[in-house]
């Protein structure tokens, strides 16, 4: 397959092609933003940059995010949790209020929020975006309390549990087994647990070579397969086995103190280390706001992001339900300047801009060995649902192409380093 833009442009372009054109007029209005994570970091700072006249409150109960993307190169040693944690100075100074507190109530219909903190803010138009929950309980015996012995690393949170999967790693005896429980479709970041053990191979490769990874999958297919695969088999050979739903990886029961895996028709599988991400949903506050179906996920309108089950709230990033495209960084990206956008529209009594999503995951696969997949997105003619362009997707090209893959290392590296100054300003 080919690509729309060429890896470069498309970087380059999409900023600038999702963000569509300043409104003419200029009207007072008050645009609240829950979350400040890929979607909401976005949504502030691309409203204050493009409706300069707009009131842009941010809430944030942390101050300092901490990214996913790049949180697998923590575990391989090639990045510090400094390099991938990031501040909220330079929105402040782009003119965004924001408010370090955690929104503990949404009320739609009289556009209001309440604050843990006792503060209750009003809105013209919310733009929520929340992230994940992880569903404590859908695998049995893998609550919080298991997730301090087996940590998930998918909330990244302080990067507390990043840095406990490192030092577990760092810890384990060379020779041992690291175990991952994989989940079913839809959660964060699909190519990202195969990121994941990409990276954590790198680790064992320079420091523990007798060792193994034993991924355990409730899927029988993940994105970009063929090209991880392609990579363990030249980087990592014999060092990882994964092992897909239909040969009995599906992870429906640990026992975190002994730290086993054990999967639907019964195999126990003991590790040294055990990484199990779970099942997800759309985080708490989404739920109880009621603006999540029963799929535990948010429906949205596919022009404007706005909720189907509240108005005036638009849903970003990884809470929704996105159609064919993945929950990723870059999607979260392209989707909160459209909602941003969408929502001055409708303040204002005019149409929404034509929509249009981008979308490219890297994948750091080794040193110097990066892969990729990009698709464009539109809302169907009728505006009932996003489809992929026809002929925009592409991933990278298969085969021993190390310059190739050397190049989209450095791209992986660009992508980071541009996304994370839009979303901080």
């Amino acid at each position: 397959m080919t690509h729309l833009l060429p890896r470069r442009a498309l970087l380059a372009a999409a900023p600038f092609v999702a963000a569509p054109s300043v409104l003419r007029a200029q009207t007072q209005a008050r645009l609240l933003v829950i979350g400040g994570g890929f979607g909401g970091a976005s949504a502030a700072n691309f409203a204050r940059r493009t409706y300069p006249w707009l009131e842009v409150t941010l809430v944030e109960p942390k101050r300092h995010f901490v990214t996913c993307p790049y949180g697998n190169l923590v575990l391989a040693g090639t990045r510090q949790i400094g390099q991938i944690t990031h501040g909220y100075d330079g929105l402040r100074a782009r003119g965004v209020r924001v408010v370090h507190d955690w929104a503990s109530g949404i009320d739609p219909a009289a556009r209001r929020v309440r604050l843990a903190g006792g503060e209750t803010l009003t809105y013209d138009r919310l733009i929520l975006s929340p992230g994940i929950a992880l569903r404590w309980g859908a695998i049995e015996g893998y609550d919080e309390a298991a997730s301090e012995i087996m940590p998930h690393g998918w909330v990244p949170g302080d990067g507390a549990q990043t840095l406990l999967l490192r030092r577990q790693l760092e810890e384990m005896p060379d020779g041992g087994v690291v175990g991952l429980a994989i989940p079913a479709n839809p959660f964060r970041c699909p190519p990202g647990p195969y990121e994941r053990i990409s990276m954590i191979a790198s680790y064992l490769k320079r420091h523990k070579p007798r060792s193994k990874i034993l991924a355990l999958d409730a899927k029988e297919a993940f994105s970009k397969q063929g090209l991880f695969q392609d990579g363990w088999a030249q980087l990592y050979p014999g060092m990882i086995e994964w092992v897909p739903a239909n040969r009995d990886g599906r992870v429906t029961r640990v026992d975190a103190r002994e730290r086993v895996l054990e999967t639907e028709f019964g195999t126990r599988h003991k590790v040294a280390v055990a990484n199990v991400i779970p099942p997800q949903s759309a985080a708490r506050i989404a739920i109880e706001a009621g603006l999540t179906d029963q799929s535990g996920w948010a429906p949205v309108n596919p022009l404007t992001f706005e909720s189907r089950l509240a108005p005036g709230v638009h849903v970003v990033g990884d809470a929704n339900i996105p159609g064919p495209m993945p929950k990723s960084g870059y999607v979260a990206n392209s989707t909160a300047k459209q909602a941003v956008a969408s929502a001055v529209a409708l303040l204002r009594g005019e149409a929404p801009p034509e929509a249009v999503y981008f979308n490219t995951c890297y994948s750091h696969v080794g040193e110097d060995y990066g892969i990729s997949i990009v698709g464009v997105f539109r809302p169907n003619a009728e505006g009932t649902a996003i489809a992929e362009v026809t002929g925009s997707g592409g991933v990278s090209p298969r085969g021993p192409l190390p310059e190739q893959r050397r190049l989209e290392a450095l791209h992986a590296d660009a992508w980071y380093e541009s996304i994370t100054k839009d979303m901080f300003a």
